[in-house]
């Protein structure tokens, strides 16, 4: 078995009220398993975190914002999951971004996007602990609390 390395960078997105937006999707190769997840992925050759957070924050929300605006990353994390067949392990960088509210735009995905994201939703840290659905990064709940979540 192969295992893909990768480098990504994620947003977590809190509203004023405390909540923090959510995309839901899945693997095209298990399109029966779907998952919530923060916005961001993989980072282009050359590409900063600060900047692939900023360009895939733009891509998946419509939200356009300077690399410089999401400061230094709040929580680093290395996850393995597979995807369309492929093994990956992924070392992540997770920036936080407050905004008053945002209506989400998905006009920028990339087809493999527009293909795996159905839906988005603003989750409380509450709603997020007492959910039964996949949600990623599992501990998002108590991240959410550390910066200010409700």
């Amino acid at each position: 078995m192969t295992v893909i390395d990768r480098r990504a960078a994620r947003v977590l997105l809190v509203d004023a009220a405390g909540r923090t937006l959510l995309l839901h999707g899945g693997d095209p190769a298990r399109p029966e398993q779907r998952w919530w997840f923060t916005p961001g992925g993989g980072l282009h050759d050359g590409e900063t975190p600060a900047q692939g957070a900023a360009r895939e924050l733009f891509e998946e929300t419509g939200l356009r914002v300077e690399p410089a605006d999401l400061g230094e990353p709040i929580w680093h994390q290395v996850t393995e999951f597979s995807y369309d067949r492929r093994d990956y392990r992924q070392d992540q960088e997770f920036y936080l971004l407050r905004v008053a509210e945002w209506q989400v735009d998905t006009a920028g995905m990339d087809a493999d996007e527009q293909e795996t994201i159905t839906e988005h939703r603003w989750w409380s840290a509450a709603e997020l602990e007492a959910s039964e659905e996949q949600i990623f990064p599992e501990d998002i709940a108590a991240l959410l609390r550390r910066h200010g979540g409700q």
